[in-house]
């Protein structure tokens, strides 16, 4: 919307990861280093940590652009708590290394002659574990028996591990003292600098063809850098909305007030989010007095094809008992909460309107040897 305002050839600000508007700050430059000196060295594991939202995905996305795939053959898995068997799964699935049969035995061995034959052809084995802290030990204690395999001593795979910082404490568990013995390098991924977010948001709005439209302050930089602390993908959000609110202003500067006019509208809408979010209740529900909400359109379930319904598609505007029964509840729930805020504001509002007698509390009821005029 806004990048037609500003005739811009594309968003610039969007979370997901994308190598092309990466920016080489002085913490990402030293962990791009590390990675490389992990190539170089062709064994052992480089570990990168940082908090939520600092880059490491896009970090990883760099250091694959810049891969000569004659050399190297990588791949990257996201981890989500998957136990050491699953795990293998998941290595041969990212290297599209086919299994005959799902027998670990099996998968190993179709592993371990996918690493023999591109050693055959001068290439090294790759693999970039993202969201590392989600791992089991058991799977770490995997990955290190995976980097077993060499030939001649020269080893056949290697693994980057890209985490938040608790990977750290994980890592600390006495029972990986061997997979700690093999790591060659870690480095924690800082928050960019006040001046490297200001040139951080230069660099993604020219890449999409910005010419100094919106023109932004000073002022409106360091309120970013003030409330995103340096973080690339609260930095993103914010100047993401930022871009909206301009064009929807129709204005074509951007100072330190429309970001506190962005920050404040955010804000409300995480409030909003979590007042509005169900509350759970241990009471026992009764039957609803007031009739059901019915929806206004007949209630279909697909079979998960555009277009298509399923066999047990519902039509002609019934409602499925169970349907029912959990609008029912829903509204009883919305019913006791208000009857449950009334009664906390009519007991407030009786608290705070008794007298008032020195050496009390506001609200404090008085005593028999209190004397009220």
């Amino acid at each position: 919307m806004y990048e037609e305002f500003y005739r811009l050839s594309g968003p610039p600000f969007k979370l997901s990861p994308d190598h092309r508007f990466f920016y080489r700050s002085h913490s990402h430059r030293k962990a791009m280093s590390y990675l490389k000196f992990g190539l170089h060295q062709g064994e052992g594991f480089i570990v990168i940590t940082g908090a939520v939202g600092t880059g490491k995905s896009t970090l990883a996305s760099q250091l694959f652009s810049e891969l000569d795939s004659t050399e190297v053959i990588a791949a990257q898995i996201v981890t989500t708590q998957i136990e050491a068997d699953d795990a293998v799964r998941m290595i041969l699935s990212a290297f599209e290394i086919p299994a005959s049969t799902p027998d670990k035995a099996a998968l190993l061995r179709a592993l371990e002659s996918f690493l023999v034959q591109q050693h055959k052809l001068n290439r090294r084995v790759l693999l970039v574990v993202d969201e590392a802290q989600n791992l089991p030990m058991r799977t770490i204690e995997e990955l290190r028996m995976l980097s077993n395999f060499s030939v001649g001593g020269q080893s056949l795979f290697q693994s980057f591990l890209l985490g938040q910082p608790q990977f750290n404490a994980l890592l600390a568990n006495p029972n990986l003292e061997q997979l700690r013995q093999r790591v060659i390098a870690s480095y924690h991924l800082e928050p960019m600098t006040t001046e490297e977010t200001r040139e951080y948001i230069r660099h993604r709005l020219t890449m999409v063809g910005w010419q100094d439209d919106p023109a932004i302050t000073d002022g409106a930089f360091e309120r970013i850098f003030t409330e995103t602390e340096g973080i690339p993908r609260r930095i993103n959000t914010l100047c993401n909305r930022l871009l909206l609110f301009g064009a929807l202003e129709e204005t074509h500067l951007l100072d330190e007030h429309a970001v506190e006019e962005v920050i404040d509208d955010l804000r409300k809408e995480v409030a909003e989010g979590v007042v509005r979010r169900p509350q759970k209740t241990s009471e026992p529900i009764a039957e609803p007095v007031a009739e059901p909400i019915r929806p206004s359109r007949p209630f279909t379930r697909t079979n998960g094809h555009a277009g298509e319904i399923g066999s047990g598609a519902i039509s002609g505007g019934e409602i499925p008992p169970e349907l029912n029964a959990r609008l029912d509840r829903l509204e009883h729930i919305v019913s006791r909460h208000e009857q449950v805020m009334r009664e906390v504001l009519e007991t407030a509002v009786s608290f705070l309107s008794m007298p008032f007698l020195p050496g009390r509390r506001p609200g404090q009821p008085p005593d028999d040897d209190d004397q009220i005029d």
